[in-house]
């Protein structure tokens, strides 16, 4: 999906924000970063990170900061509401859901979906769609983008779903070593038991949808449906739509390759571009 810098309503950095309400909570407890580091039972190179905004704190971390500090839920709430500073208004909400999904069913028939690019990948994709665009800025893109990977980090990760076009396997995203990491990346998320990833191949024809889009599934069973058109996302949760939407997934993932096959033929196409890439210079 297409989350970008929007229109910026606090800090224009939230990492940099939280280091420094860090940074503020271990002077006034009067601690060093080492001390600080124990009690909040992490290592203090993870402290120091944050501190400087190099990372966004997890929310386990900043769960710990409250726990410190004795401000049940304040850190938590501070940093969930930087993780969303930077995203368009319109992508929020599918932030939100992503974050407390069970499932995750995406089709791509472009790009990788983001929460599974690689940092070299993201990088390529905002430089082709924004390239009088600042480096600073496009590190700030893609910063927002690889967070949403804490989805997958957390205790109880939701089950995704992806089925890719094999126009998204095929098309070189900045190089073909950029391909091969991101390719290599993805293999790597398919052989845990959260990512099924399945790849609709060019010669099954027409696809039964030319748009991507993803269906997302809550804990209580509440399904909503996410697409875009140009700069705008749209949910939609009537029960026409998911219906509908619920039986085209259903064809594109009896059209796809079956997971094993989908991983061998991910796992070609990652060799040719890797033979491509130490290729000799004619």
């Amino acid at each position: 999906m297409g989350e970008g810098t929007g229109r910026s309503h606090g800090p224009a950095n939230g990492a940099a924000y939280f280091g420094e309400e860090t940074k503020t909570l271990r002077g006034v407890l009067g601690l060093s970063q080492s001390a600080f580091a124990e009690k909040l039972h992490y290592q203090q190179a993870q402290v120091s990170k944050v501190e400087n905004g190099s990372v966004l704190a997890s929310e386990a971390f900043a769960a710990a900061m409250d726990r410190v500090a004795g401000t049940p839920g304040v850190y938590t709430r501070l940093r969930a509401k930087l993780s969303k500073q930077g995203h368009p208004e319109w992508f929020i909400p599918y932030v939100e859901l992503e974050r407390t999904a069970a499932t995750v069913e995406d089709y791509s028939n472009a790009f990788v979906m983001g929460v599974l690019q690689t940092t070299e990948y993201a990088e390529a994709v905002y430089r082709a769609a924004h390239p009088r665009e600042s480096d600073e800025q496009i590190k700030h893109r893609v910063e927002l983008r690889l967070r949403r990977r804490e989805v997958l980090e957390r205790e109880t990760p939701p089950l995704l779903w992806v089925i890719l076009h094999e126009a998204v396997l095929r098309t070189v995203v900045g190089s073909p070593a950029v391909m091969v990491g991101q390719l290599e990346y993805l293999l790597g998320m398919a052989s845990g038991p959260h990512v099924t990833l399945q790849v609709l191949k060019f010669a099954t024809g027409a696809p039964a949808s030319g748009l991507p889009f993803t269906l997302l599934t809550q804990a209580d069973g509440t399904r909503v449906l996410y697409s875009e058109t140009t700069g705008q996302g749209h949910v939609n949760d009537s029960a026409a739509a998911i219906g509908a939407w619920t039986a085209t997934y259903e064809r594109l993932r009896a059209s796809a390759e079956s997971e094993a096959r989908s991983l061998s033929l991910i796992h070609a196409i990652m060799e040719e571009y890797s033979n491509e890439q130490h290729a000799d210079p004619a």
